[in-house]
């Protein structure tokens, strides 16, 4: 399954990336990329959708599901 979040506060690609690798350190998750322009997170696999903002939010980001 696929989800996207809205994520707030990246402004570039370093932002992507720590983005990328929160939402990857989160269980379920089977592959997760953002994109800063379009403010937003895709996330593959079956991972709890707070557990996503959660982390999201951990790395220094706002986010909602």
């Amino acid at each position: 399954m696929s989800r996207t979040l809205t994520v707030e506060g990246m402004s570039c690609e370093h932002c992507e990336q720590s983005v990328k690798e929160a939402l990857e350190g989160v269980a379920g998750v089977e592959d997760a990329s953002a994109d800063h322009e379009s403010a937003s997170a895709t996330v593959d696999g079956d991972a709890d959708p707070d557990a996503l903002v959660a982390a999201v939010r951990e790395a220094g980001y706002d986010a909602s599901a």
